[in-house]
C-alpha cells in the first residue's frame, strides 16, 4: 500500500469515526429536546419528581434540554480532540 493510499484510508476511517460521534450526539440531542420536551412531557409530569416548584416535564422542556445541549457541546469537543489525536489531525504542533 502506497503512502497516499494509506493517507486516504486513514482519512476515510477518520471521517466515519467523526460521523459516528456526530450521529450519537444528534440522537441524544433529539431524544432530550424532542422526546423529553414534547413526547414524554406529560408522562414525566405525572411520574417524575418535581424540580423546585415545576413539574419535571416542564423543567426538561424549559431548562433541562438547554443544559443537556451545553453538556453535549463539551462532550463533542472532548471526543473530537481525542479522535484528532488518534488520527494525527490535532493542531497542537502546527504554527498558526
Amino acid at each position: 500500500m502506497s503512502e497516499s493510499e494509506h493517507a486516504a484510508n486513514q482519512a476515510a476511517k477518520y471521517w466515519w469515526a467523526k460521523m459516528r460521534i456526530l450521529l450519537g450526539i444528534l440522537v441524544v440531542w433529539f431524544t432530550v429536546s424532542f422526546g423529553c420536551g414534547i413526547i414524554f412531557r406529560d408522562w414525566m409530569d405525572v411520574n417524575m419528581p418535581k424540580v423546585g416548584n415545576a413539574p419535571f416535564g416542564f423543567w426538561m422542556a424549559q431548562q433541562g434540554s438547554i443544559i443537556c445541549f451545553v453538556l453535549l457541546l463539551v462532550v463533542y469537543n472532548f471526543m473530537m480532540n481525542r479522535l484528532d489525536e488518534k488520527y494525527d489531525f490535532d493542531e497542537k504542533g502546527e504554527d498558526a
